[in-house]
């Protein structure tokens, strides 16, 4: 479990800095916006420093916007998965303020580009690991967990936003650069982790009953089990079906690797849901 943990956070802090290189050597140097808060905080920073006297930092705006969806997911999602994603958003402050804020390159397509994909490596190994970047991942869970919605029109429409604004504040080319790196952001992430907010996990295995038990000690999903027949040894065993949101990804397959490293787990795109889904 120590070395699981320490893992993780290794992961996160990594991840932090990989944002933090992205954002002030890549986006910010080159008016490019991020998804999602990071880019609301970008545009925040532009417009105090832009139309007012005083200027605030992106990443101080980030740790404050990040606050009460912070306590909101402490209260609604849980406290591990909250404290990751908070250390996160804290590690990423602390990071924008020690890497100079300089651009490594004149072309704007370049920064867009190299920019998004930094990012999306950052934020995609920090959800493999089973912890979050903070803002919408937070609020996705919160949905997920009270109202089982989807959250795809939520970011949609926020990034919408963040795109219109930068046009209005620095031109429609760079809104249309803001595209682009938020683009190459969403095809890495779905390279190394997943945007699908439901997966469905079958799990074949011989120590279905060991694997139910250990699994509800963790996640509170239903499990479909359904008896199988291995088709070269001719083995009974069971399959396990169950569906789960992609922040308990992490969860679910340390708990396969601990009590069957033999089980064999497929992990597919879910869709939609008709009937009972357990939201507690």
């Amino acid at each position: 479990m120590v070395k699981s943990e320490t893992k993780k956070i290794i992961v996160v802090l990594l991840g932090a800095l990989l944002n933090a290189v992205s954002l002030n050597l890549f986006l910010i140097p080159a008016d490019v916006y991020s998804s999602g808060f990071t880019g609301v905080a970008q545009l925040l920073s532009s417009a105090i420093i832009d139309y007012t006297d005083f200027s605030i930092s992106t990443g101080i705006l980030l740790l404050l916007l990040n606050i009460p969806v912070a306590i909101l997911g402490w209260l609604k999602v849980g406290k591990t998965f909250t404290l990751y994603s908070f250390l996160s958003v804290v590690a990423t402050t602390v990071f924008l303020g020690f890497i100079p804020l300089q651009s490594l390159s004149d072309d704007i397509l370049l920064n867009a580009v190299f920019g998004g994909v930094i990012l999306a490596v950052g934020v995609g190994f920090t959800l493999k690991y089973g912890a979050s970047t903070g803002g919408l991942d937070i609020i996705a869970m919160v949905l997920s967990r009270m109202k089982d919605k989807p959250i795809g029109g939520y970011i949609f429409l926020l990034n919408a936003i963040i795109i219109f604004t930068a046009g209005l504040l620095n031109g429609w080319e760079k809104a249309l650069y803001t595209l682009v790196a938020l683009y190459a952001t969403t095809r890495v992430i779905d390279t190394i982790h997943t945007r699908h907010v439901k997966l469905t996990a079958m799990v074949v295995t011989k120590k279905a009953e060991a694997l139910k038990q250990a699994i509800h000690s963790k996640l509170v999903r239903g499990i479909t089990t359904v008896p199988a027949k291995g088709g070269f040894t001719n083995e009974p065993k069971d399959m396990m079906i169950i569906v789960i949101t992609r922040y308990e990804l992490y969860d679910l397959e340390r708990i396969i690797k601990e009590v069957d490293p033999n089980a064999f787990t497929n992990i597919i795109q879910t869709t939609g849901i008709f009937g009972f889904f357990r939201k507690d």
